[in-house]
């Protein structure tokens, strides 16, 4: 075994980190430089060598992402959880997206029914004008 496949059973390189979260390489190092995800000891030979912490940390992060914090959001989570935050701290930011997320959500409803409304005006035919293309050129 080399240094770059597992050292003492519990380093993993980045490629190994990427497989075992799904996280693309390249998004693993713009966590880093974006202060997500801290930088790792190297190998000898110059591997990024992460450990289960790490692992951890990046499975938060991506399902973080997944549930549509904001990267700033993450960091707020983060600096909470790296602080010892109380759980009423990490609820009051968890709610606060909530409360971002329906305001969304309203937002893409509105434009679903515009959208819909446009297209049911559209008969689907050979016709040289479309309200469709009407409406998105503000006609």
């Amino acid at each position: 075994m080399t240094d770059h496949d597992n050292v003492s059973g519990q380093a993993m390189t980045i490629g190994a980190l990427a497989k075992r979260t799904a996280v693309n390489i390249e998004t693993i190092r713009y966590y880093e430089r974006a202060g997500v995800l801290p930088l790792p000891p190297r190998s000898a030979s110059g591997y990024r060598l992460y450990d289960q912490a790490s692992l951890k940390r990046l499975k938060f992060v991506k399902r973080s992402r997944e549930l549509g914090f904001t990267l700033n959001e993450v960091r707020a989570l983060l600096a909470l959880v790296d602080g010892g935050a109380l759980c009423g701290e990490v609820r009051e930011l968890t709610l606060r997206h909530v409360a971002q997320i329906r305001v969304k959500v309203r937002d893409l409803q509105r434009m679903a029914r515009t959208l819909q409304a446009t297209a049911d005006r559209c008969l689907g035919d050979d016709a040289p004008e479309c309200p469709i293309i009407e409406a998105l050129s503000g006609q």
